[in-house]
Order: structure tokens, then C-alpha cells, then sequence
């Protein structure tokens, strides 16, 4: 009997032992369980707390940007000199201070009608400037309102020759401003701004479209010298002669062209045959339409 009760007793402390070690086990996992969360909850905080920072020089760098950004838009298109003014004694333009004066100004009538975009294409690929001034029932399609805005973006300025190419002194006041200032507002929406030069169709002004053309901000503007709507001069080789040797070539002359296929095939010609006589070719950006 003493020997059963040993032998149990021996169980019993086997038993606690066992017990306590798997305690002491579970308490030191606990323990690192703790451990690791804790640490695992440090790792986040500090990864939270980087990308708050990093979000914030994110903004920074956002606001920075947009800063720039408005400075840009604010600030003004930076002027283009002025060095040239109209004389209206020969309708054609004199350098102001020490501008070249052995220069000519190229425009093209009635555009465009059916030869203006190549036109502009032929002025573009000999670096030679011009004036395109449009009429209203040119831009009657959306095709045709396409060729004024390829033209303009071209690099080429669009002048207003009123809508329907009216004599304006057959015209009463109302319909004077219609046929000028509804053209102004048609190219306006076709290329983005309004037109800064104007010439009436025949050379024909009234003192109230002088007056209107004034109000809406253009310069008034003839010309020196035109041929190619005389039946003799309908030809290339006959246009490209006397563009360049008229006895009215002279400095700052204004020269009158039109959209007709013969002008159109002469014209590279014409440019060289000014060029060769030691003329250039004046920037209508560069004229003051403020002065007359």
C-alpha cells in the first residue's frame, strides 16, 4: 500500500511539473505575441507617420506647381515692337526709328475662296508674312471656317473685308455695321480674336465705316498698288512681271493681291522677284494699327 501511494505521489509531481512548464510556455508566447504587436503597431505608426509626410510635401509640391502655374497664365503676352505706321498719302507703311525701310507688306483679297490655303502653304514655306483678309460668304461652311482658322494658325494675319464684298457707300449705316462688325464677330469665333485690319471692297469707305472701323479697334487700310483682276495681267508670267516691276514699287508699297488661281501661281515668283531687288517682307504683327 505504501508503495501505491509513493508511485502516485511520484505521478502527481510529474503532472504539476508538466503543468507549470506549459504555463510558463504560454506566457512567454503571450509575452512575444505582445511584443510583436507592439512593435508591429510602431512600424505602422512610423509608416503612417512617413506618409503623412510625405503626402504633405506631396501638397506642397502640388501648391508650388499651381503657383507656377497661374504666373504663367497671368502673365502678359510679351509685346511685339512696333516698326511700322501707315501713311494713308500712298496707303502704304513707313518704318518708325531705324525699322528697315526697304520693305513691301503682302495682302491677299477675297479669302478664301478657292486658292487662300494654298496660298498661305506658299508664303509659309518661303518665310514671307501677309494679311488675308476674308469675306463673310466665304466662311458660309464649316469647311470654309476650317481654311480661315489653318490659315491663321499658319501664322498669318486675318483682316476684315466685310461680309458679303459690298460697295458700303450703296449701303445704309445699319447695313454698313452689319456687313463689318458681324464679320468681326464670325472670325472671332473661327480663330479666337478679332481682326485688327480692315479694307473695303473697291477701295470704297464712308465716313461711318471709317468711324465703326475705328471703334472696333482696325486699321483702315487701302493699298499701293493690285493688277491680277485686269484681264491682261490673268496669267502667271504676266502677274509675277508686274508685281515686281510696276513703276509704284516702292519702299513700304502695299501690295494688293487676290485669291485667283493665276495669283496663286505666281506668287513664290513674286516674293523672289522682291527679294532679288533687295526687299523684304514687312510683319503685320509689327505694324501700329493704333496710328494712322
Amino acid at each position: 500500500m505504501k508503495k501505491v501511494i509513493q508511485l502516485l505521489s511520484v505521478l502527481v509531481l510529474i503532472l504539476l511539473a508538466a503543468c507549470s512548464t506549459d504555463a510558463n510556455s504560454n506566457a512567454e508566447e503571450s509575452a512575444s505575441e505582445k511584443d510583436k504587436e507592439v512593435a508591429t503597431n510602431e512600424e505602422s505608426q512610423n509608416s503612417e507617420g512617413n506618409n503623412k509626410e510625405d503626402n504633405k510635401e506631396e501638397d506642397n509640391k502640388k501648391e508650388e506647381n499651381k503657383e507656377e502655374t497661374k504666373e504663367e497664365e497671368t502673365k502678359p503676352e510679351e509685346e511685339v515692337e512696333k516698326k511700322y505706321a501707315l501713311n494713308p498719302a500712298f496707303w502704304g507703311l513707313e518704318p518708325i526709328g531705324d525699322a528697315e525701310s526697304e520693305a513691301v507688306l503682302l495682302t491677299i483679297d477675297d479669302a478664301p475662296d478657292k486658292h487662300a490655303v494654298e496660298m498661305a502653304k506658299t508664303l509659309k514655306e518661303i518665310d514671307a508674312p501677309a494679311i488675308f483678309f476674308v469675306n463673310g460668304h466665304f466662311m458660309d461652311t464649316e469647311e470654309e471656317k476650317a481654311n480661315v482658322k489653318e490659315i491663321h494658325d499658319m501664322g498669318f494675319e486675318i483682316g476684315n473685308h466685310t461680309m458679303s464684298h459690298s460697295d458700303l457707300k450703296s449701303l445704309s449705316e445699319e447695313k454698313q455695321r452689319e456687313e463689318i462688325v458681324k464679320l468681326n464677330d464670325m472670325i472671332e469665333e473661327v480663330i479666337g480674336e478679332r481682326p485688327k485690319f480692315f479694307r473695303a471692297p473697291f477701295g470704297s469707305n464712308t465716313d461711318f465705316s471709317k468711324a465703326l472701323v475705328k471703334e472696333e479697334g482696325m486699321l483702315l487700310m487701302n493699298w499701293t498698288y493690285g493688277y491680277d483682276w485686269n484681264k491682261e495681267y490673268q496669267n502667271k508670267a504676266a502677274i509675277t512681271d508686274i508685281m515686281v516691276n510696276s513703276p509704284l514699287l516702292q519702299d513700304g508699297a502695299n501690295l494688293l493681291m487676290h485669291d485667283r488661281d493665276w495669283t496663286a501661281a505666281g506668287l513664290a515668283d513674286i516674293v523672289k522677284g522682291l527679294r532679288d531687288k533687295g526687299y523684304s517682307m514687312i510683319d503685320p504683327e509689327t505694324i501700329d494699327t493704333e496710328l494712322e
